[in-house]
């Protein structure tokens, strides 16, 4: 009776031993090369941005005026010449240009390896409400690009080419702080030349950033303030790709090495073995464990 109460349960305990060597193998194997998702990279670009307030005479009514030209996200481009806005209240409700440029650019693209954006803008004049005849700003051309290449720093660069014009007045900008310009009767503007800042994924440069306060007299316009943006380009770098270390591990073997520790294929072919056949080498060698031991306690049962 001893012996049948310890037998069964020996050989219960062998078959579970064997099943489960079977599919542990398999199963730790595929866990091994499981791919993970990441995030994408990103860019953006813009040729004009503004964000400014209008405020009519005797600040009864306050308007925003807040447009943008060829403001774009990756994977895109986008080009036009003139940017028209309309507010009520100011010059009749008629609609007024913006913007008029001869080139006006923005340009993003992002791949698995790098995001870029680039702006471009030339022989530009920006205009705001109520100063019909006078341009806030003329440029004769600015340029920005952001690179964010994968594993790499990223870069922002942007340029002033040419002759600036604000409120009527040439200025010649500085990279060392802001420029202000004043014209009596008018406003004043304060200028910053070049913005750029990185970190260690993003890169982000602005060509031209103006604060404006323009207060013409006699118009029918008291007050416009706020902020001018010019060529704007923005981009995050993708993620650096990672070698899974199950990838590398199944990589061929150099020209001229052979494997080592392993049966060639030609052999497996003729003693009609397979790629199962180390799961099934283990469920044996697990079987044989498991009966031994089975057998061990049962003689010692049978001594006793």
């Amino acid at each position: 009776m001893n012996g049948h109460t310890f037998r069964l349960p020996a050989r219960r305990l062998t078959t579970v031993a064997a099943a489960t060597a079977l599919a542990a193998g398999p199963a730790a194997l595929t866990g091994a090369g499981t791919a993970h998702a990441t995030e994408e990279g990103r860019a953006s670009a813009v040729v004009l941005r503004t964000g400014l307030d209008v405020a009519l005479l005797n600040k009864t009514v306050q308007v925003p005026l807040t447009v943008s030209l060829n403001e774009v996200e990756a994977p895109r481009s986008a080009e036009k010449t003139a940017l028209t806005a309309r507010l009520d209240g100011v010059d009749g409700g008629q609609p007024f240009t913006v913007l008029g440029a001869d080139v006006a650019q923005a340009r993003a693209t992002v791949t698995d390896a790098k995001a870029e954006a680039s702006t471009r803008l030339a022989h530009a004049k920006v205009h705001v409400p109520g100063l019909p005849l006078l341009s806030l700003i003329e440029i004769e051309g600015v340029t920005s690009t952001a690179t964010c290449e994968a594993g790499k720093a990223p870069v922002a660069e942007s340029n002033v080419l040419g002759a600036v014009t604000v409120l009527g007045k040439r200025v010649s900008l500085t990279a060392g702080g802001p420029t202000k310009v004043a014209v009596p009767g008018v406003g004043e503007v304060r200028l910053e030349l070049s913005q750029r800042e990185t970190t260690t994924s993003t890169a982000s440069a602005t060509a031209l950033e103006l604060a404006v306060e323009v207060n013409p007299l006699k118009l029918n316009v008291a007050e416009v303030t706020g902020a001018v943006t010019l060529a704007e380009a923005r981009c995050e770098a993708p993620p650096a790709p990672v070698e899974a270390s199950a990838e590398a591990s199944s990589a061929p073997p150099a020209a001229g090495v052979k494997p080592q520790g392993a049966p060639a294929e030609a052999n497996l072919a003729e003693t009609g073995g397979s790629s199962a056949t180390p799961y099934v080498v283990g469920g044996a060698v697990a079987l044989l464990v498991a009966g031994g031991g089975a057998v061990a306690v049962a003689r010692r049962r049978r001594g006793a």
